[in-house]
């Protein structure tokens, strides 16, 4: 069984959602927990993580022995997201 470890900045990011948004991306995360590698996923080049993208938001996390780990949850048209995961690594 898949374990599910958020960080403290996508916990945050989560709790600032509209009930309806964080539904959706709620619901994206936790089916990472079936199945952690997704057909619409991509790996981040440079990067040990992988991105899901759902509605307008995106989730970048990493499948590590039995964890998956999201490390930061995003709007997909900024690039805030990207520079979040570069200052954390």
């Amino acid at each position: 069984m898949l374990k599910l470890d958020l960080s403290k900045q996508a916990s945050k990011f989560l709790e600032k959602l509209p009930p309806k948004q964080f539904k959706q991306v709620m619901g994206a995360i936790l089916a990472l927990l079936k199945t952690p590698c997704p057909v619409d996923s991509e790996k981040l080049t440079g990067y040990d993580y992988r991105r899901k993208d759902i509605g307008e938001y995106r989730i970048v996390y990493r499948f590590e022995n039995d964890e998956i780990k999201v490390a930061i949850t995003g709007k997909r048209n900024d690039d805030e997201v990207y520079k979040l995961l570069k200052s954390q690594s």
